[in-house]
């Protein structure tokens, strides 16, 4: 879905009268993108993730059964849904693209209320396969993302920062001596402690697309696209001094303070670049302000 918060569909035709009929039909309810060719597709979709993808199959170059098979291959693109619309009325033709990930298929000529219906239908699963994995990616005691969202949100930056050659920092973070504070103030304030040092780091967050998780236990990590060494070390310290100035109030009104440890990688990836190569050197990084004393930033050289 796009920020707009219509839902978006991507025409794919080589005739003009299709695509303004399609777009016609389509456009009070959706975004449309319209394109004549399936490489011009591949990469449309790719840049702005349409919902669904109105395909057509005969076409010049690359046909539809290419077109739908280089989406599928493409784990930015493998699950937008991809309806055929086709003049090929072959049970073989059908069976062909149901068989490449196909969800549905249109008949040309094609009928304006089966188009609405058919994207409807698809748009409705999206939808609510959207709310499902949204609610399954969002950690419920601090109401940030968890590990699992983390991981689709790094698949799909560290792909990003492949295609256009750019830097990607990631931070990650660890509570000092959260074990002894647990001891001490018990574990429901300890649960309190997560809360506030989940929001101190996103409200430390200045861009759209910085991203903060909760990794797990007491360990946090952020994504930090497009920034580089310099960056992510000011955006480090920034969070942990934020969380140091804390006073976190306990039940008998006490004020209670925590620190943490940073741990900071940049890199450039490659196409052979290892994600995990990546999230270990942090790690390491963190480990090494532990070593040095806690309530510091180290950076991954």
């Amino acid at each position: 879905m796009v920020e707009t918060g219509k839902n978006s569909v991507l025409v794919v035709d080589d005739e003009n009268a299709n695509i303004l009929a399609l777009t016609h039909i389509l456009n009070y309810e959706y975004i449309v993108y319209a394109v004549k060719n399936g490489e011009t597709a591949i990469k449309i979709a790719e840049k702005q993730h349409p919902d669904v993808i109105l395909l057509d199959i005969v076409m010049p170059e690359m046909d539809g059964f290419t077109v739908i098979n280089e989406l599928k291959n493409n784990e930015v693109t493998r699950n937008i849904p991809v309806i055929f619309i086709s003049g090929l009325n072959s049970v073989l033709d059908e069976e062909k693209g149901l068989s490449l990930g196909a969800a549905d298929y249109i008949s040309k000529p094609f009928s304006p209320a089966v188009v609405r219906l058919r994207v409807r239908n698809q748009i409705r699963m999206i939808n609510q396969l959207h709310i499902i994995e949204q609610v399954s990616m969002i950690d419920q005691l601090t109401s940030i993302p968890n590990r699992r969202g983390f991981d689709s949100r790094m698949d799909m930056e560290w792909i990003r920062a492949i295609r256009e050659n750019s830097l990607i920092s990631i931070l990650m973070l660890d509570v000092d001596r959260f074990k002894v504070y647990n001891d001490t103030y018990g574990h429901q304030q300890g649960d309190v402690v997560l809360q506030v040092v989940a929001r101190t780091i996103t409200q430390s967050l200045n861009r759209p697309g910085d991203f903060a998780a909760r990794w797990g236990g007491e360990e946090f990590v952020v994504l930090l696209p497009n920034t580089d060494m310099n960056g992510a070390l000011m955006i480090a310290e920034r969070i942990r001094q934020n969380i140091g100035n804390v006073l976190i109030p306990c039940v008998d009104g006490r004020d209670t303070a925590v620190t943490v440890s940073i741990g900071v990688k940049t890199q450039a990836p490659l196409q052979k670049s290892s994600r995990d190569s990546f999230i270990a050197e942090a790690d390491k990084a963190l480990y090494r302000a532990k070593e040095l004393g806690r309530n510091r930033v180290c950076f991954a050289e």
